[in-house]
Formats: structure tokens, C-alpha cells, sequence
């Protein structure tokens, strides 16, 4: 009762601090209402490349499934029992690979922005987002977002996300803090433009390791129904993810009266992260040490250029050649010798990469087509071709399809690993992995439906010597064989009355001779929502019951150590229904909710995991709200 208390209580807080009077500026004068959504069409909010959209402080079942730390749809990530830990990944066409190398550890990168990730914006008076949101136990997660125009042509951008969340188990805090500073500009004439932004990022997570005794989960019986009773691998161990990255992306276009001209393009990204494992007392689980005590350090400097020329014109599309200079230092600073006073792993991987390549767009009518091709010039044999097709028929019709062909080489923790773990170091010289991925989707008024088809070779993945959970010996690991991999995803919303029911279900399906890309078959979502106003019209009232289920499969493992999901093939988890009461709200601009997550979880059977023994979450309250200032 008192959480609804908070939530009445926040919402006379609305009503009694928002200004239902925007005309007393004349830039908010140009607010438009569509089916009960406020949308700004002048609060502008960009990417990287070009795509548009505003501010939106409407109130839909979408707002529903963004409420969370990543502030997206995470449909098809799992997440485990505590906020900002990692997520498990149920489909599998969520993964994505760059023709160059990446750091790695991907399991730590869920809440680690990257530079396409960052939003650049226009606003005709300043702007700021709030989101808040309750954790498990002792702390909260908070972004805080301000936006302004100092002239029309020049944004500053300025936002923090922090999380500080306890969590259920013993040694499972988590604590990260995201930075971001953007800054756009253009000239009056708008020939020449500017992005750019700096952003320091800290993700920390104590690593328990996961639970030891599975039956003392499974009964949850007292004093187990305590989840700090129950025993976990690791009491003292801490990852730690840190970066830093300063990027500028500008143009200039040669003739300001033309709409035919050669416009020279400019972009440079510098960034230094690392990751970190600290554990002071060994543990068995990871097998024999070098010292008496675990502190792995691995350090990357990345430095990037690319420099273009392309020719805009207005009739026949844009065409676009580069060249880019990617150079890395993936490092550690020692070395590992063998029994002799060999070096067998070195403490570093440094490359410079040159590529040359092209971009084509073209817009017709409703047909946009992209082109683009890549090839590196330097000895290193990768490559990239990408084109894309979109046609809107109008707006309840939009058909897209994408091809990928990709030569990429391997992450980097695939090539080099050092550790106080004597079972992981490893050097390694893996051939390129090759892909070639087909995408096709449509949005009717009908059905919306996706489909991804994935043909890999020379496939790295990370798995277990061992094939035994209570001892972990990782490698990285390259599949001499083609894996197939087919998903369709479909979405249908259904309404009636003030009722509706939103539906999303995931099917896949994998050909290979091993099993290495596990999925489970089938991914559902389904919510059953009433919406409706109340108070007079003053609140916008949203409730109902989110349903969640996937397949049982042999779901991939994870390993604190190297900061990644492995794969195994002993322990099956899923078959087990997930239930979400959520009752939220909207006054102005202001979005409220709280939820009951997975209050089914004492009914149903304590079965239920992300990863083979990490259990996922139990029944718990949760509440908050987002917030929208115009000033």
C-alpha cells in the first residue's frame, strides 16, 4: 500500500507543479496533439546519420517496455537479478560485428554507450529529461538530461545516468555512472556542420559468480527465502569497466548556392577503456594461479580518422568516397613466459588499419536506397558491403530490405588474454570471421513482421574445456563450420473499446553440426492494457498484465573473468512464464510507473534463470517516473 501511496502522491505533486499554460511562449505555441501523444515537433533529437526524430512525452505501451535503465525495448535481452549487472541474449539477430576488431568483453558493454549511440539535439528553449526509478535494495538509478540553444544554430547537450543498486545476493552491487557533453553546430549559410561530443563511462559490479547449491535456490525454503543466505562462488570479486571518448564529426560544402557541390567530410574518435577484474582471494573455480591474489588489467587506446569527399547532388543522390586511419594499442604490462624463459603471451596487440570505400544514397519518390562498400588497404584482408532498400507506400505501409556481406577480424580479448589465472592466457592468431546476413521487414496496418537470415563461417565463440559448471576453464574457441541461422519476428496490436492487447513473438531457428549458437525456439511478449482517462481528463491512466516466455535451450553461460557469456551444453534453462502488473500514468509532461515484476514467481516454481545458475529476478515492487521540462 505505500508504494501507492508514493504514486498518488507523485501525481498530485503534477498536478500541482506543472504549468497547463505552454502559450506563454510563443516557440510552444507549435505543440501538436495526435491520438492523446504530445509530440514537439520542434524539440529535434538527431544521430550520426541524419535520422530524426522529437521529443515525445506521450504515454503508449512503448513507453511502457523503454521504462528501464537502457531506455529501450530489451525484448530479447534477459536481464539478471540485479539492476545494470548484464543481460543474457535470447535473440540471437541482436548481435552485431564491425569489419574491425573491438575491445571485447561484451557481456560489460549492455549500458556502455558507444559513439552511435549518442543523441544530438535542437531545441528552441532549453529542455531537460528526468528518469528515476527504485533498484533492489538500498539505492536508485537516475538520468538526468539538460538540453539548450544558446543561438539557433548552436546546441549544447550536457546528461548523467548513475545507478547504485545493492542487489538480493551477497557480493552483488552494482555501480555505474554514465557522462555525456554534446555540442552541435551549424552556419547561418549551413554550409559547414558540427557534432560532437566527450563521455566518460564506469561500470562496476561485484562478481559473485552465481549460486553454488541450486536446491537451496529451488526450495526456497526458510532461511533460503532470504537470498543472502544463499551460499555464491565469489565473495570479494569486482569487474570494472572505464572509458573515456572524445569524437568530432563536421562537413563543409564547397559552394553555399549550388545544391551541386563536393562537400569534404571530417571524422575523429579517441578513446581509452579498460577493463578490470580484482579478486584478493583465489578462487578453485578458475582453477591454478600464478599469485595468492587475482588483479587482471587489460588497457585500450583507440585512435580514429576518417576523411571523405563526397558530391550532393539534388536529382541523382549522393555519392561519397573516404579513407579512414584506425589505429589501437590493446595492452597488459607484463608478459607470460613458459618453463624455458619463452615469451608464450605477449602483453600486446597494435595494428594501424587503412580502408578506402564508398557511399551511395539515393531518394526517389518513396524508394530510399544506400550503398556502401569498404575494403582495407593495409595488409589485413577485411572488408564491408552493405545496401539497403526502404519503400513507403504511405503511412500504413513500409517495406525494407538489407544486405551485409562482412570480412571481420576478431575482437581483441579473442587474440590476447592475460590473467593471475594460469588457465586463461592465451595468444591466439584465429582467421577472419565471414558473414553474410539477409534482413527483411514490413510495418502494415495489418501485422508488423521481421525476418533475419545469417550464414557464418570460421565463427569465434568463448566455451568451457570442461563441460562442467562448478569448474571453469574458458577459451576462446573458432568453429570450422557454416552455421545457418533463420529468425522472424511478428507484432500485431489489437484494439477494443479501451481495451488492448499488444502481442510479439520471436521464432528461430539454427542449422549447424555442433552446437554452438544456441537459442531458444520461441520468444513471447504479449500485454493486455486498459487506457483511459481520469480526474476530469487531467491524468491519462494506463494498467495491465505483460506476460513473458521463452523456450528451453541450452542457454549461454557467464564468466565474470572475462566479461562474457560462454557456450554449454549440460544445463537447459527457460519454460518458465513471467508476469508484470504495471499501473502507469501521465499529467502533462510528466510519465509515472510502477510495477509489480514477476509476482507470479512464488506460484509458479522458483525454476527460473538467466543464466544456467543465475537465477533471474523474484516478485518485487518497483516505481519511479520520467519527466519533461520545457522552459
Amino acid at each position: 500500500m505505500k508504494f501507492l501511496g508514493l504514486f498518488f502522491f507523485l501525481t498530485s505533486i503534477c498536478f500541482g507543479q506543472i504549468d497547463t499554460t505552454f502559450n506563454k511562449k510563443k516557440d510552444i505555441d507549435k505543440l501538436f496533439l495526435i491520438n492523446d501523444s504530445l509530440r514537439i515537433n520542434l524539440y529535434k533529437i538527431y544521430t550520426l546519420q541524419k535520422d530524426t526524430t522529437y521529443v515525445d512525452t506521450s504515454l503508449t505501451i512503448k513507453s511502457e517496455y523503454k521504462y528501464n535503465l537502457l531506455r529501450k525495448d530489451i525484448f530479447g535481452l534477459l536481464p539478471f537479478a540485479n539492476e545494470g549487472h548484464t543481460y543474457n541474449s535470447l535473440d540471437f539477430a541482436l548481435s552485431n560485428k564491425n569489419a574491425m576488431p573491438n575491445f571485447g568483453f561484451k557481456a560489460k558493454h549492455f549500458n556502455y554507450l558507444e559513439a552511435t549511440d549518442i543523441k544530438y539535439y535542437n531545441v528552441p528553449t532549453p529542455l531537460t529529461d528526468l528518469y528515476f526509478k527504485t533498484v533492489m535494495e538500498q539505492g536508485q538509478a537516475l538520468d538526468a538530461f539538460l538540453t539548450v540553444n544558446t543561438k539557433p544554430n548552436l546546441n549544447f547537450s550536457i546528461a548523467y545516468r548513475g545507478l547504485r543498486s545493492l542487489g538480493k545476493y551477497v557480493n552483488n552491487l552494482t555501480s555505474s555512472g554514465n557522462f555525456r557533453f554534446t555540442s552541435s553546430y551549424y552556419t547561418i549559410d549551413k554550409r559547414y556542420f558540427l557534432n560532437a561530443h566527450f563521455t566518460g563511462q564506469d561500470i562496476s559490479n561485484q562478481e559473485n559468480g552465481g549460486i553454488v547449491n541450486l536446491q537451496e535456490f529451488e526450495t526456497s525454503e526458510d532461511p533460503f527465502n532470504e537470498r543472502e543466505r544463499i551460499k555464491v562462488y565469489f565473495t570479494d570479486a569486482t569487474s570494472l569497466l572505464k572509458g573515456n571518448r572524445f569524437f568530432i564529426d563536421h562537413s563543409f560544402k564547397l559552394n553555399k548556392e549550388n545544391p551541386n557541390s563536393l562537400v569534404f567530410t571530417h571524422q575523429f574518435n579517441q578513446e581509452y577503456k579498460f577493463f578490470e577484474f580484482t579478486q584478493p582471494t583465489v578462487n578453485e573455480r578458475f582453477g591454478d594461479t600464478y599469485t595468492n591474489k587475482i588483479s587482471n588489467k587489460t588497457r585500450y587506446n583507440h585512435l580514429y580518422n576518417k576523411f571523405g569527399v563526397a558530391y550532393k547532388t539534388k536529382s541523382y543522390g549522393d555519392l561519397e568516397f573516404f579513407i579512414d586511419d584506425n589505429n589501437y594499442n590493446y595492452y597488459y604490462n607484463s608478459v607470460v613466459y613458459d618453463i624455458n624463459g619463452n615469451i608464450t603471451v605477449p602483453n600486446s596487440v597494435s595494428d594501424r588499419i587503412n580502408m578506402i570505400g564508398g557511399n551511395y544514397t539515393y531518394l526517389i519518390n518513396r524508394i530510399n536506397v544506400r550503398l556502401h562498400t569498404s575494403q582495407s588497404i593495409t595488409d589485413q584482408s577485411i572488408s564491408n558491403i552493405e545496401a539497403s532498400a526502404n519503400y513507403k507506400l504511405n503511412d500504413d505501409y513500409n517495406f525494407q530490405f538489407k544486405y551485409q556481406k562482412l570480412n571481420s577480424l576478431p575482437n581483441l580479448n579473442f587474440t590476447l588474454y592475460q590473467s593471475g589465472y594460469i588457465d586463461y592466457n592465451w595468444f591466439n592468431n584465429f582467421k577472419n570471421e565471414k558473414l553474410n546476413q539477409f534482413e527483411f521487414s514490413a510495418q502494415t496496418k495489418w501485422l508488423n513482421v521481421s525476418a533475419t537470415y545469417k550464414v557464418l563461417n570460421d565463427y569465434l565463440f568463448f566455451d568451457n574445456q570442461t563441460n562442467d559448471i562448478t569448474e571453469l576453464t574458458v577459451k576462446p574457441i573458432q568453429y570450422d563450420k557454416t552455421i545457418n541461422y533463420l529468425s522472424v519476428k511478428a507484432n500485431k496490436e489489437i484494439k477494443f473499446w479501451k481495451l488492448a492487447l499488444d502481442n510479439t513473438i520471436l521464432y528461430q531457428s539454427v542449422e549447424q553440426s555442433d552446437d554452438i549458437v544456441n537459442v531458444p525456439q520461441i520468444v513471447t511478449r504479449n500485454t493486455l492494457y486498459f487506457t483511459d482517462y481520469v480526474f476530469k481528463k487531467a491524468m491519462l491512466l494506463q494498467t495491465g498484465v505483460t506476460f513473458q516466455y521463452f523456450s528451453k535451450y541450452y542457454a549461454n553461460d557467464y564468466n565474470p573473468l572475462i566479461g562474457e557469456f560462454y557456450v554449454q551444453n549440460e544445463t537447459k534453462i527457460g519454460g518458465f512464464p513471467m508476469f508484470d502488473f504495471f499501473i502507469n500514468a501521465r499529467v502533462r509532461q510528466a510519465r509515472i510507473f510502477l510495477k509489480a515484476e514477476h509476482f507470479n514467481s512464488a506460484w509458479t516454481g522458483y525454476d527460473f534463470y538467466s543464466a544456467p545458475n543465475y537465477p533471474y529476478r523474484d516478485f518485487i515492487v518497483r516505481f519511479g517516473l520520467v519527466w519533461n521540462f520545457f522552459r
